[in-house]
């Protein structure tokens, strides 16, 4: 009975924590959202880390950022694992590292997300982080529902 209490607490939380992040009541989402992340929660660790990574009711704290994201994104969360390909992308909250970037990008993009899809076509058509590859670019740019590019 205990451990259907906790769970109704927990989803209570998070679902607070969502709905403060959303009205952009950043202070409150942190003070939900934290032990729901250090617990493991990959919504929560998700956006914990978009918080950190920005300064959104909290200190800038890109170490946390990043622990967040790369746990969140190591749960299957397909948003995370976009917002990890971009810190591999753009060398933010963690060393610059391309490769990195394509395995994250690629592992969202497997869960449908056209973003990831995009940013994968133009990897390969610009080269950046895999080798060049005109086909390729094409073909995540038709996967991510774009006609001819």
């Amino acid at each position: 009975m205990s451990e259907d209490r906790d769970a109704q607490d927990r989803e209570m939380a998070l679902g607070s924590g969502i709905a403060a992040f959303e009205a952009k009541h950043f202070v409150q989402a942190a003070e939900l959202l934290e032990p729901l992340a250090e617990a493991g929660e990959a919504e929560a660790q998700y956006r914990v880390a978009i918080m950190a990574q920005n300064g959104l009711g909290m200190v800038e704290n890109p170490l946390m950022a990043y622990k967040y994201m790369k746990a969140a994104a190591e749960a299957g969360h397909a948003l995370a694992q976009h917002g990890l390909g971009f810190m591999y992308l753009e060398g933010e909250c963690t060393d610059k590292n391309p490769r990195k970037a394509v395995e994250w990008f690629e592992k969202a993009a497997e869960q449908g997300l056209q973003g990831s899809m995009t940013t994968l076509a133009m990897m390969y058509q610009q080269g950046n982080g895999v080798e060049a590859d005109a086909d390729k670019a094409k073909e995540w740019f038709r996967k991510a529902g774009f006609d001819e590019m």
